[in-house]
């Protein structure tokens, strides 16, 4: 099968229902399924659809933050560039195209009974889905969420939602501990969980991937640009190579890397 064919087989357009601002710099995206995807196209959390912008070359990868079987899909997202400040200006009702399911995901049967998910800023979001996969399994997620300010501070109380064992950390102390992820007590502790998953910036992947060697599932797809691993700038060091993360990823083993 050509690639041009499995990307035909992948693309949909959905609907946008909602598109709101929730902080400075942070927008949700709400948008609905057109009716011949399947229930399960999205199979795991973590993995990431491409949306089309009008006008731009490259589409933009962003993770998901939500599924649901009706069709539902969720989004979190920054503003940092021209393609993402003009997806801030779409309405309710207009169509967008994508291509869905992309990645790997995370393995929620391989993070035990006692899992420690770590967020940092947009990277909360692929965390939100995979504490409630975790949850109707019937196990007991703790979260750590790392803002720089507390204006940064979204979703928060959806995460508490779903497990009352959320902390905040903000580096500037406006809320929770201050500091980064790695200053909270559970991070700390993370010797104690059975296992961790991760998403955040680079330089926060990179200090948990050191601190914490084994056992943890990193996603690192704010490296990704195309989503298609076309580039290759978003290669990453393994114990088998280099892998692009569009391509191999964005969930990498903690104990696969390796940090320069």
């Amino acid at each position: 099968m050509t690639n041009k064919m499995m990307r035909k087989q992948l693309e949909y357009d959905f609907t946008l229902v909602r598109n709101e601002r929730l902080a400075e710099k942070t927008w949700l995206m709400e948008l609905q399924a057109p009716a011949d995807a399947p229930a399960d196209l999205i199979a795991r959390p973590g993995q990431y659809v491409n949306i089309e912008v009008e006008g731009k070359f490259l589409r933009r990868p962003i993770s998901v933050c939500d599924w649901t079987s009706d069709g539902r899909l969720t989004l979190l997202y920054d503003v940092v560039g021209e393609g993402t400040a003009a997806m801030s200006a779409w309405q309710p009702g207009r169509s967008v195209n994508m291509l869905a399911p992309l990645g790997n995901g995370f393995d929620v049967n391989a993070l035990g009974e006692r899992p420690l998910l770590i967020g940092g800023g947009i990277g909360i979001a692929p965390l939100y889905w995979l504490a409630k996969a975790i949850v109707a399994a019937g196990r007991k997620p703790t979260v750590v969420l790392g803002f720089n300010k507390g204006a940064d501070v979204v979703f928060v109380d959806q995460f508490r939602e779903v497990t009352d064992e959320v902390y905040v950390a903000t580096a500037n102390g406006e809320c929770g501990v201050k500091g980064f992820v790695t200053d909270v007590d559970a991070v700390k502790d993370a010797a104690s969980f059975s296992a961790y998953a991760a998403c955040g910036p680079y330089p926060m992947m990179r200090a948990l991937g050191t601190m914490l060697p084994e056992r943890g599932q990193l996603s690192l797809d704010e490296r990704m640009a195309c989503g298609f691993g076309i580039c290759m700038c978003c290669c990453i060091a393994t114990r088998s190579g280099l892998k692009g993360i569009c391509k191999a990823g964005p969930v990498f083993r903690s104990e696969d890397l390796i940090w320069k």
